[in-house]
């Protein structure tokens, strides 16, 4: 109290404790927040873009899945995370119990919190918008862009022509011709046009040599799908429902006349 008194000890105002505590409670929520939205948007990148199907092809699609993979999503969703534990521990709340039970429970928050928020439609809302022109949403750009980037391991994409030992694809960026000759693994179906493929090789900006191709579900990586539809709008002009890719699917199987298969599965959005 002497010092106190004396001068050498300064008090700081209870209004300056609470504007601190206040500040340092937005900052925690607000990086929390954020952590939360980065989770569901790698939930997003691995669920809806080639990155995953790669790995469908073993050993041989491992680079083309490193390739792929989300590295600056998960970079600032560690950044995120990495900083509300600071802000955890630099609260008073820290002093409670040891910091391993809140850096878990943190953990634990954001990753059941971006589940929830991914089986929403906000973080496909986000993508929309990232290849927008508006503020906030083109902030994300960097973030999503690699999903639909080229890669030169891969390479997924819309047939739009099927010639002697190649193949024409529309990618999220521009238009391929994938060489099929040297192929690997023999084709368990026939290609035609409006199947979505992926295939891992070696390629550049305009051409890619396959050494394994197969066509992909009309449900599968919809993030590849909408990039397409960005790009080059629908197939011929029409959105292919999964439906008629199924009965695409379907029809050569049974026959190799690819004309048919066409007039037979997408009779109605051509006439």
């Amino acid at each position: 109290m002497k010092e106190i008194k004396k001068g050498s000890v300064k008090l700081r105002s209870r209004y300056l404790f609470l504007v601190e505590k206040c500040g340092m409670g937005s900052a925690l929520t607000l990086s929390v927040l954020l952590a939360i939205l980065f989770c569901s948007l790698v939930l997003l990148y691995l669920t809806s873009s080639d990155n995953l199907g790669y790995l469908t092809f073993g050993n041989s699609g491992v680079s083309a899945f490193l390739e792929s993979f989300p590295f600056l999503l998960m970079a600032m969703l560690v950044l995120l995370m990495f900083i509300a534990g600071i802000l955890i521990k630099k609260s008073d709340i820290s002093y409670k119990r040891p910091f391993g039970y809140y850096a878990l429970g943190l953990v634990g928050i954001v990753v059941v919190a971006g589940v929830l928020v991914s089986a929403t439609s906000i973080d496909e809302r986000i993508e929309d918008e990232a290849y927008g022109t508006h503020v906030p949403g083109i902030l994300f750009r960097p973030f999503l862009m690699q999903g639909v980037d080229d890669r030169q391991r891969g390479v997924v994409g819309r047939v739009i022509e099927v010639g002697d030992g190649y193949i024409r694809i529309q990618t999220p960026q521009t238009v391929k011709e994938v060489d099929v000759r040297t192929l690997q693994t023999r084709m368990s179906e026939p290609l035609i046009e409006g199947l979505f493929v992926m295939a891992i090789g070696e390629g550049n900006a305009d051409a890619f040599t396959a050494k394994d191709i197969r066509t992909i579900g009309s449900m599968d990586m919809p993030m590849i799908r909408r990039g397409v539809h960005r790009h080059f709008g629908f197939f011929m002009g029409f959105p292919i429902k999964p439906e008629d890719e199924v009965c695409l699917r379907d029809c050569i199987q049974e026959q190799t006349d690819r004309q048919k298969c066409r007039e037979l599965c997408l009779n109605s959005i051509l006439k």
